[in-house]
């Protein structure tokens, strides 16, 4: 007994002194280009580790918690796989490892939404043979406290692999690396359904007051919860929609089809407010912290369907997000949001001007975050969407216009217009709006050819009516009959803008945009325990 238990020791001791590295330094990785690259992971405590790289060695001695950290000088793109050494006590040896590009996607559904699920997708993955595209799909894992590592395998993107992973996040790195040449490293962190404050730190949060009831309603959901009693009732409710599905299954069987009634959505069990992924900070420290501060050159998002119902709040929460990352990189990376697609949102295709729209102003809180923030810029996609599907298929294009982005402003190639018109100014003359745009490319035109559609104008009374509209140069005019003192115009403000068809000579969209500043829809809903109850006034 006394033998096993010093082999035991000898073991446990053995195992702790082990160099470890976090699950993103494997084979297969990609180091980003031109920027002092961070290694880190753990080993005995005073151990010395020593990192070797291409002509580099960097050596570092753990701190009393076992934790070390090693810095690489900067390096230039290197698409020959090489082997990095990470050494102490035992030896690991990387293989297949890339210098380019780095960036992560995160985001909700149509971030997750995988390459096998978009359009064409046979035809894409028959042909993905691209061995210097690496990706990493970070596994989906809530924590209520940061972590430091992550599960997850670098991949190349080949027909084998590249079903799997996140179409906008391939199709944006296969752009990249068919105009820049070199290799490029994608990491997908991102989880469907989810907020964006379940992406975001918690010190961050905690620091905005528009976030202050939405915290303090968690904290409340957590106290109250009784996993026991929830469970009991959830039981409770199924064994009665058993009964009345059976009953109604009974009653259907003699009846017609048109005659059969339609049996009720079962009951679904509550989550634990401490597990579900829509906590507040929860998806950051599982799924983003254990990734910080691996070096990267930037960031894609494609959320916000899950926040429409808060969109005013969307402009804070939003910036809060940016700037916690780039806080916690100690790096202020160009960041690239996806504005949401036109989607029919459970609405008439046509509404008639003035109905409030909440994912008109999840889109325009998007667009101020893009506009108001240093290295950011908005993928305009609302020609592309589906009116049934709030997934579009075509994410081709939607990784396309984000690289258009990310080519122009962080690798040079300004050479084309890289976004569709935004919203500028505008200026009455005469009981008419003139609007002007940035972003005109080589000239403001229709995708039909006839004048521009979707335009809405109104007085001081709010009232608002379909409006005529030209252009004139890179200007839009804006009028109406019915409004002969107008002070606000409107254009695409609806989830499902049918005709909008404004866009520059490059073929790219005009945003949805107001000029009026009439209280949106959604002031003052800011927690999403609240979202289907009325604001108070």
């Amino acid at each position: 007994m006394k033998q096993a238990i010093i082999c035991l020791l000898l073991l446990t001791g053995s195992l702790r002194a082990e160099v470890k590295l976090p699950a993103l330094f494997s084979d297969g990785m990609v180091l980003q280009q031109a920027q002092l690259i961070r290694v880190w992971g753990t080993a005995d405590a005073g151990e010395e580790v020593k990192v070797t790289f291409h002509d580099q060695t960097h050596s570092s001695t753990t701190d009393p918690s076992g934790k070390w950290a090693i810095t690489l000088n900067p390096m230039n793109a290197d698409g020959q796989p090489a082997e990095m050494v990470v050494a102490g006590k035992n030896t690991i040896t990387l293989k297949n490892v890339l210098v380019g590009e780095v960036w992560i996607c995160s985001g909700q559904s149509n971030m997750q939404w995988t390459v096998q699920q978009a359009g064409k997708a046979q035809e894409e993955i028959a042909a993905a043979n691209h061995a210097q595209i690496r990706m990493f799909n970070v596994e989906r894992s809530p924590s209520m406290t940061p972590q430091t590592d992550c599960k997850g395998a670098w991949k190349e993107a080949t027909s084998a692999n590249v079903g799997q992973f996140s179409a906008v996040g391939y199709f944006f790195g296969r752009h990249l690396h068919q105009a820049l040449k070199v290799p490029v490293g994608l990491i997908n962190t991102s989880w469907g359904g989810t907020r964006v404050e379940a992406w975001t730190g918690r010190e961050a949060l905690e620091e905005r007051p528009c976030a202050t009831e939405m915290l303090a309603d968690w904290k409340d959901a957590v106290a109250k919860w009784d996993g026991t009693k929830e469970t009991a009732a959830y039981e409770k409710l199924k064994a009665s929609w058993q009964a009345q599905v059976q009953k109604i299954d009974a009653a259907n069987a003699s009846l017609p089809a048109d005659k059969r009634q339609t049996k009720p959505a079962a009951p679904r069990l509550p989550e634990d407010p401490t597990k579900t992924p829509h906590h507040p900070s929860v998806l950051f420290n599982g799924m983003v912290a254990p990734l910080i501060p691996y070096t990267i050159k930037g960031a894609v998002w494609y959320q916000g369907e899950s926040n429409q119902r808060r969109a005013f709040q969307y402009q804070e929460l939003l910036p809060t997000l940016i700037n916690n990352w780039r806080k916690q990189w100690a790096e202020p990376f160009s960041f690239y949001i996806v504005q949401l697609a036109n989607y029919g949102n459970g609405k008439p295709a046509t509404q008639d001007p003035g109905v409030p729209d909440t994912w008109a102003e999840l889109q325009e809180a998007q667009t101020l975050t893009a506009q108001t923030l240093d290295k950011c810029g908005i993928a305009i996609i609302n020609d592309i969407g589906e009116q049934n599907d709030i997934h579009p298929k075509n994410k081709q294009e939607v990784g396309r216009r984000l690289a258009l982005w990310a080519l122009a402003k962080d690798y040079g190639k300004s050479g084309a217009e890289y976004c569709g018109p935004l919203y500028l100014s505008s200026v009455i003359q005469g009981g008419k709006v003139r609007v002007q745009f940035t972003h005109t490319g080589s000239g403001l035109k229709t995708r039909d050819g006839g004048e521009p559609k979707t335009f809405q104008i109104a007085g001081a009374d709010q009232k608002w009516v379909w409006a005529k509209a030209k252009i004139e140069g890179n200007e839009v005019v804006v009028w109406s009959d019915a409004v002969p003192q107008p002070i606000g115009v409107r254009y695409a403000w609806a989830s499902w803008p049918e005709g909008a068809n404004l866009i520059n000579a490059e073929g790219l969209p005009a945003s949805c945009f107001r000029t009026d500043d009439f209280l949106p829809s959604t002031l003052g809903v800011v927690s999403p325990f609240k979202e289907n109850t009325p604001a108070k006034p």
